[in-house]
């Protein structure tokens, strides 16, 4: 499976938070430049620095007008505990059968186990300008969406 390519339009989804609303991906696409990261898990030490260094910077992707959302398999209830554990403010998109994680191409993890790790940039014309895919520089993903936003969006 490879990731979909910069260049390509943003497909639009819906899918519930960790407060049990549905998201829908429209209420923002065309609108706002979008960091859309998918994780692994909530709660685990990687997924963890992840989500509070893109939490940490929320002023900075705020500034570049952007909305950041997170994307893993978990449920809404552990989206909620991871959430509220950490003061994670964005939103946090359950998607238990991997729909929309196929839909975007992101690998599995290491070895094939697991789910993998990938950032996509999407600007206010709702195209895909950057992507970054790393499961083990989990903190990398934030200032590569920095950079793009500061360059690309």
């Amino acid at each position: 499976m490879s990731s979909m390519p910069v260049g390509t339009p943003m497909p639009k989804f819906s899918l519930p938070d960790q407060h049990g609303n549905v998201f829908d991906i429209s209420s923002v696409l065309g609108k706002k430049n979008i960091v859309l990261f998918f994780y692994p898990k909530d709660d685990t030490p990687g997924c963890t620095r992840e989500a509070c260094g893109f939490q940490d910077q929320h002023d900075r992707f705020d500034a570049l007008d952007a909305v950041v959302v997170g994307i893993s398999s978990d449920d809404t209830n552990s989206h909620k505990a991871f959430a509220g554990k950490f003061g994670l403010r964005f939103p946090l998109l359950s998607d238990p059968d991997n729909r929309v994680r196929k839909m975007f191409g992101v690998p599995t993890g290491i070895f094939g186990i697991g789910a993998g790790r990938v950032t996509f940039i999407v600007n206010k014309a709702g195209t895909i300008v950057h992507s970054f895919s790393s499961m083990m520089q989990a903190e990398r993903h934030i200032l590569e969406s920095l950079k793009t936003l500061r360059t690309r969006a």
